[in-house]
């Protein structure tokens, strides 16, 4: 089977016809959302379509999607109920510069496998002795698993479970779709234990993040997300804090993990323990090639049962979903952040600033404190584009945005405007504290050194242009348009300077009237 709109690889037919095959091609497409087959027999003529194939082959290209793999393989089910399914990823089928469009590479073995193929060939050329040792083992060619391993029972396809009742199909749907309305990793944590926990019993939820816990070739460490219950323990325990971090929003225990959650991490195994009493369960959460962390959960008491084969097929089954979920989530707070950030300073874009601007001069107006901008740029900058070349420009305004950054609090927000404009804004600070920090990043600007990258040593000043909110303006547009208006005053003034905007006329004859 391959992708209706992509032919088979030279390489695989090739492979195909070497090993003297009978074989069936199907391309797939998608009709109104269901797959439609399009057979054409190939190399004998003679191929019955109804006999048992030794195995049913599907190419995954570079940037599949998986819902196209899930959607081959419940089709391959559907057909040949008891032929093997075999993954074969063709590296050499697309152009470079198409895989660098897709910028994304196949599925890895262990992730295909986890979606229901029983074997996988990284290249053609290993399909023959694949086939040969699959139609050795029978027609099922079904894998037998290692003897005395609790480790994964898992999904052969992304399917729910035989035989469940009506009620537990229900529920299942309903938290699938629900995942697909939440846009962050927190809320997605915690929409899928609410609805984990009404389709299997356990005292505890929990759902832990990977990442690095060090510098290349460091293992992975587990960060907590989101946790839902309490086991009999924790709620009969003295330890207070612990108890706080489980029933309270944030989850604060890093290192709390199970062995079980560690190995389902490592080996990327559904895997069922039983540790110090208590029941366990773990599944790793991955989507594609991305590992985004693990689902944990655990029962205790003396009667706690063990996790059944049928809470691992539904388990298992719907990691997948919630794996997608984070990734996605993960995924729009990374877009979200980058629209909202400088790609050459690092520094927060006027969008940013807009945004930030009408949040803070609301919260400055409820509780009547002040807020101000300083707005500045460089002077003659023009000179060093022309002189040196936009690289040692570009170099110039990254070393700007260390020297802004180095003198300014944490609390104060530095976005670049535009070109080489910078405003700082600075919360619940009046004109004379930001007259104080426009002279100290001034003087720091007039002092420093640029290398421009290249080792130079060139001199720099700035023009400043300072507005207080409600003193010279009443709105986030005013406040910039007022300290832009007074940083082209100190251009005027002969630059290298600061200047302050003046108060509008309605805001003086309040003030008049206040006094």
């Amino acid at each position: 089977m391959t992708d209706a709109h992509e032919p088979p690889s030279p390489a695989l037919l090739d492979a195909l016809r070497d090993a003297a095959l009978d074989v069936l091609f199907e391309g797939l497409r998608d009709v109104d959302g269901e797959v439609a087959a399009l057979s054409q027999a190939r190399d004998r003529s003679a191929v019955e379509t109804d006999e048992q194939p030794i195995a049913v082959l599907y190419e995954v290209l570079a940037g599949v999607a998986a819902l196209e793999i899930h959607a081959a393989i419940e089709h391959a089910l559907a057909t040949w109920k008891k032929a093997p399914l075999v993954a074969c990823r063709p590296h050499d089928h697309l152009k470079p510069e198409r895989q660098h469009q897709l910028q994304q590479r196949p599925m890895d073995t262990a992730a295909l496998k986890r979606m229901g193929f029983q074997a996988v060939a990284e290249t053609p050329a290993q399909l023959p002795a694949i086939l040969r040792e699959l139609e050795e083992r029978g027609s099922t060619g079904e894998l037998t698993p290692p003897s005395g391993t609790e480790s994964a029972l898992l999904p052969t396809a992304l399917l729910l479970p035989d035989k469940l009742n009506v009620n537990t199909l229900r529920a299942a749907f309903e938290l699938v779709a629900s995942l697909h309305f939440t846009n962050d990793q927190k809320s997605a944590a915690h929409t899928a234990l609410a609805g984990l926990s009404s389709l299997v019993r356990a005292d505890r939820w929990t759902i832990y993040l990977t990442g690095e816990s060090g510098g290349a070739g460091a293992a992975l460490s587990l960060e907590p997300l989101a946790a839902r219950g309490l086991t009999l323990s924790e709620r009969e325990g003295h330890d207070n804090e612990l108890r706080r971090a489980l029933l309270g929003d944030e989850l604060t225990l890093p290192g709390a993990e199970s062995k079980a959650a560690r190995e389902a991490v490592a080996n990327l195994e559904i895997i069922r323990k039983t540790e110090r009493g208590r029941r366990f369960i773990a599944l790793p959460l991955t989507s594609g090639e991305k590992l985004s962390g693990v689902l944990e959960g655990v029962r205790e008491g003396a009667h706690a049962r063990a996790f059944t084969h049928r809470d691992v097929a539904l388990l298992g089954a719907l990691a997948l979903p919630l794996a997608y979920a984070l990734g996605n989530a993960l995924r729009i707070a990374e877009a979200e952040r980058l629209s909202l950030t400088d790609d050459l300073t690092k520094l927060h874009n006027a969008r940013y600033l807009r945004q930030y601007l009408l949040s803070e001069i609301k919260r400055a107006r409820r509780y009547g404190t002040s807020c101000t901008a300083l707005f500045f740029d460089l002077d003659n900058f023009k000179l060093v584009n022309d002189l040196h070349g936009h690289l040692v420009g570009s170099h110039v305004l990254m070393e700007m945005a260390s020297i802004i950054l180095s003198s300014v609090r944490d609390t104060d927000v530095v976005a670049r405007y535009g070109g080489d404009e910078f405003v700082v804004v600075l919360p619940e600070s009046n004109v004379e504290q930001s007259a104080f920090v426009a002279g100290r990043v001034r003087e720091k600007i007039e002092r420093h050194v640029f290398t421009g990258g290249r080792g130079m040593r060139l001199q720099l000043t700035a023009s400043f242009g300072v507005a207080a909110f409600p003193h010279h303006a009443q709105s986030p547009q005013q406040l910039i348009a007022s300290a832009d208006a007074a940083m082209y005053e100190a251009k005027a003034a002969g630059k290298n300077c600061i200047r302050f905007a003046n108060a509008p006329p309605d805001i003086f004859q309040s003030e008049k009237a206040l006094s």
